[in-house]
C-alpha cells in the first residue's frame, strides 16, 4: 500500500505534501523528528489528509499533482477544510 499525505505545520501553517509506503502515522512521527531538512525547519506537524493507493506510480503522480498547477489550489482547499478537524 502507498500513501499520499498532507501535513500542516503547527508553528507557521505551511503545508507539506509527501508520499510513502509506510504507515502514515509512522511517517508523521519521522517528520516530527526532523527526517528531512524542510520538515526539520518547519515542524512539528499534524496530519491533515491522506489517500491510499495500490500502485506506487499512482501515488507519485498524485503527489506531483498536489505540488503543481491546479493541484496546489485543490490542496489548499483540502487543507483549509480538513485542518480544523
Amino acid at each position: 500500500m502507498f500513501f499520499v499525505y498532507m501535513l500542516k505545520s503547527l508553528i507557521n501553517n505551511k503545508t507539506y505534501v509527501g508520499s510513502t509506503s509506510i504507515e502514515v502515522d509512522r511517517r508523521l512521527s519521522q517528520h516530527n523528528l526532523g527526517s528531512n531538512k524542510w520538515t526539520k525547519a518547519n515542524g512539528p506537524f499534524k496530519l491533515v489528509y491522506y489517500e491510499s493507493y495500490v500502485c506506487k506510480t499512482d501515488s507519485l503522480i498524485r503527489e506531483n499533482f498536489y505540488k503543481t498547477g491546479i493541484g496546489k489550489q485543490i490542496k489548499d482547499i483540502i487543507v483549509k477544510n480538513f485542518a480544523a478537524s
